[in-house]
């Protein structure tokens, strides 16, 4: 009975924690109306980041836009950013614009987080979800990529390493 119990225990305590923290941080936002899909038009926006500038989606017209969802309590999503913030690097001197955007999360920790690992891509702030519901999130980290044309091209689900040659040069096939 005890070695039973003993292995009911180890699989509480190891294999079900990684079940939770295995893929994407799952807090899906439910919304009814029409969602950002691949071969269609990104749906734009206006947001501030978290030093009060203003970004739209509209304004950024011309460029790759790299639209990622993420959230300071999400680790798959803090283990991802280091490769963003190289790929945010690799890209600077092209038509190309990385954004995160803060998932149901504080902006003061958010700003904390990037501003003390030394990330230079802005932080969106959606306060009250209207973009995650618009782009039909699923959970975090997830990432949109939007072509010159304000396309949605691709969509990612799940934390990636982002700075590989695949994306790259996924990304330069995108670029005028």
């Amino acid at each position: 009975m005890t070695h039973t119990y003993n292995r009911f225990i180890f699989f509480v305590l190891i294999f079900v924690p990684l079940l939770f923290s295995a893929g994407a941080c799952q807090q899906g936002a439910e919304y009814k109306g029409p969602k950002a899909e691949v071969g269609k038009p990104a749906p734009d926006f206006v947001l501030s980041d978290t030093t009060g500038k203003s970004w739209s989606l509209s304004g950024l017209k011309g460029k790759v836009i790299f639209l990622n969802f993420w959230a300071t309590w999400c680790p798959p999503c803090r283990e991802e950013m280091p490769s963003m913030e190289e790929l945010r690097k690799k890209m600077e001197s092209e038509q190309f614009q990385m954004l995160a955007v803060l998932y149901d999360d504080d902006p003061g920790e958010a700003a904390a987080f990037v501003n003390g690992y030394g990330y230079k891509f802005p932080v969106l702030i959606d306060p009250d979800g209207k973009m995650a519901k618009t782009f039909g999130l699923t959970g975090i980290p997830e990432t949109f990529i939007i072509n010159t044309e304000g396309v949605v091209v691709e969509r990612f689900i799940g934390p990636r390493k982002w700075n590989t040659k695949k994306t790259d040069d996924m990304l330069k096939g995108y670029l005028p």
